[in-house]
């Protein structure tokens, strides 16, 4: 059986970078995004900002069911949606949307030379952009008698297992988010300990 998928690159931030190309400015802004609907909410945004411009294409890619959408928001069909998404897929990232705003400078670029400049300025907005790892995790619960406790801080093991939270009482309660890929392992080390978990 292979290991769950629970690990992806995201952006850390937001990040926008400007160029000329051939008369025509292009303005990429790529944003963390988890949800369609924020992603629409930020295009809004991005729309009423740059008021004055030709065009706002745009592309996302989530991480959950690898949903992804683009557009060419009236450029020819396939020169400007794609494009910012085959840059998103080629810096392998999730949970990001990249908006493309244009404003057109007068000389026609034709359908090559607009996907190109879609799918630099995207890249190169996505190279700007600091990245970071962000992981999938369950959170268990492990209850600990007191006697058991040197051996629950030896389970710690960031990133693929984190202690979230700790309650002390009749019962010690211990919460780890454990990523994935390492709950067979961390559930095998908790019955060798003999602590009961959920």
């Amino acid at each position: 059986m292979s290991d769950p998928i629970d690990h992806y690159r995201t952006l850390a931030e937001p990040a926008e970078l400007r160029q000329k190309i051939e008369r025509s400015e292009f303005l990429g802004i790529a944003f963390p995004v988890t949800r369609e609907e924020d992603f629409f909410v930020e295009l809004e945004r991005i729309q009423k900002r740059h008021f004055d411009a030709t065009h706002h294409c745009w592309a996302f890619r989530l991480f959950v069911d690898s949903r992804s959408r683009s557009s060419d928001a009236g450029e020819p069909s396939g020169t400007a949606g794609k494009p910012i998404l085959a840059a998103i897929e080629g810096a392998a990232l999730h949970d990001v949307g990249v908006v493309v705003v244009r404003w057109y400078g007068g000389v026609k670029l034709g359908t090559g030379g607009l996907s190109r400049a879609y799918r630099d300025t995207a890249a190169a907005t996505l190279r700007a952009a600091k990245l970071f790892d962000r992981y999938v995790y369950r959170r268990i619960r492990v209850i600990v008698p007191f006697d058991a406790l040197s051996h629950i801080y030896r389970l710690v093991s960031p990133p693929d297992v984190v202690l979230v939270e700790e309650r002390y009482g009749e019962e010690n309660e211990f919460f780890f988010d454990v990523r994935l890929s390492a709950v067979e392992t961390f559930t095998t080390r908790l019955t060798e300990l003999r602590l009961a978990y959920a």
